[in-house]
């Protein structure tokens, strides 16, 4: 089990912003949200997963990830670029988050190869390809996250991880106002228990859940304070309970 030590002392460090995806959002309208806070989220992510691994004494070197909905690449970028063998794919349809209905200069300038899929719950991969599957925002948007997540657990290895980030929250105060107001991009929100469902049908087990982003990060500049201020409420205080998301470690039984 991941300790959960760990995952508070990483989420909740400084970290010092990307300086590519800090130019690219500077001069790309469509990636902007990678020039605040946001970035700072996706930066500390990649940094625990990297600590994980290295608390089972080993390097990402070693590791073969899956960025299962590429999107913009970003993740892959960051991946790669902290030393893991990365894979990247998306759902090739006609959607604004698909890499290939979507501006990508992130892929295109740093030559990332994402492998196209027909369909999210028949990927082509082998049985037992890969030590970690991550999703950032994308099992939520699959027409079938359970199938989806069998076939995920399909490609990895026994005892492999798969990691969600930004699933949305059934109790969720950003959510539920987004859908008073009509917006419905995040139709499926998710509890805790059903999460736990979720995994358990899929073949899986859950090692680690915690709730994260009480404050929306697309809506001010980097700020470490006020992420050491969201990681604090988020896990040590009952307002954790509205917060934006679920995060969390499911394991391959």
């Amino acid at each position: 089990m991941i300790p959960a030590e760990l995952i508070r002392g990483v989420l909740a460090a400084p970290s010092a912003p990307d300086g590519y995806l800090r130019e690219v959002a500077r001069r790309e309208p469509s990636h902007r949200f990678l020039g605040g806070a946001t970035q700072g989220c996706y930066v500390r992510m990649v940094h625990l997963l990297v600590a994980a691994y290295r608390a089972q004494q080993r390097e990402p070197a070693t590791v073969r990830v899956l960025d299962w909905g590429a999107g913009k690449g970003h993740i892959s970028y960051l991946l790669r670029k902290s030393g893991f063998d990365v894979t990247s794919c998306d759902l090739k349809s006609s959607t604004d988050d698909s890499a290939f209905n979507q501006e990508t200069p992130i892929i295109d300038e740093q030559s990332i190869q994402v492998i196209p899929l027909l369909d999210d719950c028949a990927l082509p991969f082998e049985d037992a390809s890969f030590d970690l599957v991550v999703s950032f925002g994308v099992l939520e948007h699959v027409r079938d996250d359970r199938c989806s997540l069998k076939e995920i657990r399909r490609v990895l290895k026994p005892g492999g991880l798969f990691f969600f980030a930004f699933l949305p929250y059934w109790l969720s105060w950003t959510q539920r106002l987004a859908h008073l107001r009509g917006n419905r991009y995040h139709p499926i929100l998710y509890s805790v228990q059903g999460m736990r469902e979720l995994a358990r049908v899929s073949g899986f087990r859950v090692d680690r859940v915690w709730h994260g982003q009480l404050f929306p990060k697309n809506f001010w500049p980097d700020s470490n304070a006020i992420e050491r201020l969201d990681r604090f409420l988020t896990s040590r205080t009952p307002v954790k309970y509205f917060a934006t998301n679920l995060e969390g470690f499911l394991v391959a039984d």
